[in-house]
């Protein structure tokens, strides 16, 4: 047992069971009498020193120096940049946790990886180490920025890397910040982190460098695992996705739209819905504006009055109300005295909200002046509003530009999303 160190490959043989892999240091938060290993298919457990007969080092852990490939120019190939934000995708363990931490750069993606090089001429850019949870519209805001410089700048597409659990509201609000888009702009992440043998960060990177080096696709999209094996990934415009699982790697579907695209791993693209923009000459621009103040607020049975007031204090807040966009009776006095824009989404993430069918859905449109988001889910009515907002205050211009199909957010007509 004193022999063994971390990082070594052992053999623990206890009083029933032999269990084989890498010996990992125990994070502080756990017992002190707990041994973590971790297994050959990427996963740890932790065993009771108690009932530990004996430990057997297999093989010595060496440190090996990170080596410092760069990222040679292939004649014929298309630009793609990776920009790499943080997130499970770039993972690794943190010994003081035992959770992991965002720390692996673009260019580790491609050493790992190393059939990106035979797609596209590759440059590396990191340029934040952010868990997704933590983002906001800062960090969008320099998303933006990054990928207009690189767009401009020769890159034929570019790939953003950063955690799922927000990633539908970055990839919409990079659609409404990307102005002009002529290239392809891809968010893709991992559910399973990298040291993981099920990981599905390798194949969700390939497919996004994939499509950014050969789509004629001009958006911004999302990238991640269709299904749950490794039979394809899907395209999703960005503010027609939403993360619908919280391990599944198939967790991203479009919604209220059908997907543009499925990317196989052998670099075939094929299309599944035609109503996309396409490349072009034009010269991408990144909004610098977004309004922060706004509020997103779901509502429910029983839900009091005065929980609303809070808002009030608020530019703008989004209520995701129930079915076709109902909100209780106790919250219209509430809402009659907001004078502020107020969008009525539908919880129901499917669907869309309609302001005409029953008697409060016509004292919040007409009356009350509620902004009804159509076919948008809640997510992406709360990321347009704050970049409406970050461009006006007047609530007429406000509702005007919330109602207009900016970035695909709106269809005319859904009902095949559950196709996928």
């Amino acid at each position: 047992m004193a022999d063994a160190k971390p990082g070594d490959s052992v053999r623990i043989i206890t009083e029933t069971e032999e269990f084989s892999g890498i010996l990992m240091p125990r994070p502080e938060i756990l017992d002190r009498n707990v041994t973590v290993l971790k297994l050959e298919n990427g996963y740890n457990i932790g065993i009771d020193n108690s009932k530990i007969k004996k430990i057997e080092v297999t093989e010595r852990y060496e440190a090996k120096k990170p080596a410092k490939h760069a990222l040679k120019e292939k004649t014929g190939l298309p630009n793609v940049t990776i920009i790499s934000t943080g997130g499970t995708i770039s993972s690794k363990v943190d010994y003081k946790t035992g959770g992991v931490i965002a720390d692996y750069t673009a260019e580790d993606f491609v050493e790992m990886l190393p059939e990106l090089a035979d797609i596209a001429n590759l440059k590396a850019k990191k340029i934040m180490s952010v868990m997704s949870e933590d983002m906001t519209s800062k960090e969008w805001l320099a998303m933006a920025k990054a990928a207009e410089e690189e767009l401009n700048s020769g890159a034929d597409g570019v790939v953003i890397t950063q955690g799922t659990d927000t990633m539908h509201f970055t990839s919409a609000a990079l659609s409404f910040l990307l102005k002009n888009l002529s290239k392809p702009v891809i968010v893709t992440g991992a559910q399973r982190s990298i040291d993981r043998g099920s990981s599905d960060a390798f194949m969700n990177l390939l497919c996004s460098v994939t499509a950014a080096a050969k789509s004629d696709i001009a958006e911004v999209m999302v990238c991640m695992h269709g299904t749950t094996n490794d039979d394809y990934c899907l395209l999703i415009k960005g503010t027609k996705v939403r993360k619908m699982h919280t391990s599944r790697r198939d967790a991203f579907r479009p919604i209220n739209d059908l997907p543009i695209a499925k990317v196989f791993e052998n670099g075939k693209i094929e299309i599944v819905n035609e109503d996309y923009m396409k490349r072009s000459n034009a010269k991408a621009e990144a909004i610098s504006e977004f309004e922060d103040d706004v509020a997103l607020l779901y509502t429910y049975p029983g839900i009091k009055p005065d929980v609303i007031n809070i808002y009030k204090k608020y530019k703008g807040v989004v209520i995701a109300a129930t079915g076709l966009g109902n909100i209780p009776n106790a919250l219209l006095g509430e809402i009659k005295d907001m004078k502020i824009p107020v969008v009525i989404a539908a919880q129901t993430i499917y669907g869309r909200v309609h302001p005409l069918v029953y008697a409060n859905l016509r004292e919040l449109s007409i009356k009350l002046n509620c902004i009804f988001a159509e076919d948008m889910h809640p997510e992406t009515a709360y990321v347009k509003l704050g970049y409406v907002l970050g461009q006006t205050s007047d609530k007429e211009k406000v509702k005007e530009l919330m109602l207009a199909n900016i970035a695909g957010e709106i269809t005319e007509r859904s009902g095949s999303e559950f196709l996928y």
